[in-house]
């Protein structure tokens, strides 16, 4: 049994409250399991060769956009005097020039062309709308730049980048805006500093007057994206203003049927549902919970990761939160994703699971009902490391809130076998994790007055000589919840004259004062 002071420490790391059923849930912290919402590939937060869904034709672009092959590249040197040269002409093939030097591949010059001090030329071209040939590569050269290093965000941000392209999101010219939307989308994807700069500058409302009914579909995917970095990161959280302001844009994109705009809606609302409980509240409130469900079955896994985290962010509120998802039908699509062959939706799924079971008996009681007990065993004998460790985390949540019918329920669908198996296992956490489960399955028999049969189906189990081997761990903490284990519940005298019938596979213990059993 872990010791009060341990307990107190470990139940602030709880998102249900130990034993305390008024307390509200407090979500695990981080160094306490290793899970938690990682963030999305950081490969997506900035982007530099994307295609724009709305360029036009040849001609109404810059000179050789189409024909590289003929035209011979221009030396950095070339491209400085070109783009600083007062004829309009040179200036727009110097941009071209740098813009396609900065879209290669590997090792684009970045550093070099900042270097060559020609960024405030760039900054001055997007606000010349009369040549609009000139604005694009401008624009273009710009966005690459900001594709890079946190460095070079910085100096385009610095050389006044920033209201020059929210000033081009209402260009006539839908490509020339489309360039704006992803040169924007990466300064925003740097970190919170650079998204904050860019709210505090009136940036949402000028991208959210660029969606309307005749929006290209190419369009909305650049502008979703660039909505979701605009609502990425935690330290600071995006102010809620800001929040207020984009969720109702976000739940329209939600409902379109393009894979690549529910895949950034999603991570927007996943971002926006990963705080406190009244950022989780925020989101609860829009309604968009039963669509997020629905999208937990999306055949696209770049959405239904997504949508599962966002879910998974939801359950880790409030009790009230929790049963909102749980409304919607969240339990009845978990059991898939338990059982989904890729191990990282198993993961999350046991991870939503766990924080559901962290609720009051009426939500284990559902989770029971819908059928969840077995893929969780299942996770616990057969599934990877990381899926374990989120599954032990239901064992524990489960057996903290539920009643003694409710653990009984869970030992007889062999969770206490599969967690007495994962006492082998090397991280101390999660010993202690499991440890914890098997005290809270003790106090259930207690309630029972059958802890001398628990304790011999424990030993039977090879739980003894498990929690034995512990008293000789390296952490203090696990020792001394093993040797609280073995002195309250496994005493020399503690399993004599045990009346226990053994069938094939299962012993059933009885006692004749109370009809409950523990079955295993």
């Amino acid at each position: 049994m872990p010791t009060k002071n341990m307990t107190d420490e470990r139940l602030t790391k709880f998102k249900n409250k130990g034993k305390d059923p008024a307390k509200l849930r407090e979500k695990r912290i981080t160094e306490c399991v290793e899970l938690r919402k990682a963030h999305k590939n950081e490969s997506f937060l900035k982007r530099r060769n994307i295609t724009l869904s709305s360029l036009p034709d040849d001609d109404a672009l810059s000179p050789d956009y189409t024909s590289n092959e003929q035209v011979t590249p221009l030396s950095i040197e070339e491209i400085i005097k070109a783009v600083n040269s007062e004829c309009k002409e040179s200036q727009t093939r110097g941009c071209q020039a740098a813009r396609k030097l900065l879209s290669q591949e590997r090792n684009p010059p970045l550093k070099e062309i900042v270097d060559a001090g020609i960024l405030s030329r760039f900054v001055s071209f997007l606000s010349m709308d009369d040549e609009p040939a000139l604005q694009f590569e401008a624009a273009w050269a710009l966005t690459n730049i900001a594709s890079g290093t946190s460095w070079h965000t910085q100096q385009v941000v610095e050389h006044g980048a920033v209201p020059a392209f929210i000033s081009l999101l209402a260009s006539p010219m839908l490509h020339i805006s489309e360039q704006a939307v992803w040169a924007l989308g990466n300064i925003a994807g740097d970190g919170p500093a650079y998204r904050d700069v860019l709210i505090e500058c009136n940036v949402i409302p000028a991208l959210l007057s660029c969606i309307s009914p005749d929006t290209p579909v190419g369009y909305l995917r650049n502008l979703t994206w660039t909505l979701s970095n605009l609502c990425r990161n935690k330290n600071p959280c995006p102010p809620l203003s800001a929040v207020m302001q984009v969720l109702p844009s976000l739940i329209q994109l939600l409902h379109l049927s393009d894979k690549d705009i529910l895949s950034d809606a999603c991570w927007a609302i996943s971002y926006l549902s990963d705080g406190d409980n009244d950022r989780i509240d925020v989101v609860v409130k829009t309604g968009i919970i039963p669509r997020l469900v629905e999208l937990m079955s999306h055949k696209e896994l770049s959405v239904m990761t997504p949508a599962l985290r966002s879910i998974g962010n939801i359950v880790s509120g409030s009790d009230l939160q929790t049963q909102a998802a749980v409304d919607a039908g969240v339990l009845n699509i978990l059991p898939q994703l338990m059982r989904h062959p890729k191990a990282s939706v198993q993961k999350e799924a046991a991870w939503a699971l766990s924080n559901i079971a962290a609720g009051p008996c009426k939500q284990i009681q559902q989770v029971i009902t819908c059928g969840l007990l077995p893929p969780l065993v299942e996770q616990l004998r057969n599934g990877d490391f990381k899926t374990q460790r989120e599954a032990v985390w239901a064992v524990t949540n489960f057996t903290s809130g539920g009643t003694v019918e409710q653990v009984v329920t869970l030992v007889q669908c062999g969770a206490l076998e599969a967690i007495i198996n994962l006492l082998q296992v090397k991280d101390a956490k999660v010993i202690l994790v499991i440890l914890d489960a098997i005290n809270n399955i003790f106090m259930a028999a207690e309630k029972l007055g059958e802890t001398e049969k628990l304790s011999l189906l424990v030993e039977e189990l090879g739980g003894l000589d498990r929690i034995e081997t512990l008293q000789n761990h390296d952490n203090d903490m696990v020792y001394q919840a093993a040797h609280n284990l073995i002195e309250r519940y496994f005493g020399d005298d503690d399993i004599e004259g045990v009346k226990v019938d053994t069938t094939e596979d299962a012993f059933v213990f009885k006692t004749s004062d109370v009809q409950r059993t523990f079955e295993f």
